[in-house]
């Protein structure tokens, strides 16, 4: 009897031990998670003209243009006229994709993805960090990190 009861507290125990594993386990994915969700929202640009809605893309992180200051211009919707893809030029501009491919790396970072830029018509690297401020530092570049510039942008929602 008594070696039953031992045997019961020991399964007991490796039971419950089992059980906090799993709990940590989850707690941890789940903390994860939310990090690297924190990037979604709606920020406001540096230059304060636009709100970028930044989402979940599949597995990557995308963002589109859906306020802006000044949406028309000469009484039309402003469009995408610097793009060097002539059949591109006539799509509005809000709307538009300008995040795309981004991927959680660690820290509040995201990395590997692209930013469009309008007003120039061209595409660059970037990467994406929030930081502690709550500022999103947007760091479009060519090549290597080095060779670029880096905005922040404000968390609107």
């Amino acid at each position: 009897m008594i070696f039953f009861k031992t045997n019961l507290k020991r399964m007991i125990y490796k039971a419950f031990l089992t059980f906090l594993g799993i709990i940590a386990f989850c707690a941890t994915s789940l903390s994860a998670d939310s990090e690297e969700d924190e990037l979604m929202g709606i920020w406001l640009n540096h230059e304060k003209d636009a709100h970028v809605k930044i989402y979940k893309c599949g597995d990557e992180y995308c963002g589109k243009i859906v306020w802006m200051k000044n949406p028309e211009e000469d009484g039309a919707p402003k469009k995408d006229k610097h793009n060097p893809d002539d059949s591109l030029k006539e799509r509005p501009l809000k709307g538009l994709d300008v995040l795309s491919g981004f991927n959680y790396d660690s820290d509040k970072k995201w990395e590997d993805g692209t930013i469009y830029n309008p007003r120039d018509g061209k595409t660059y690297s970037c990467y994406l960090k929030i930081l502690e401020d709550g500022r999103l530092k947007v760091r479009g570049f060519v090549g290597i990190s080095l060779l670029g510039k880096t905005n922040y942008w404000t968390r609107i929602e």
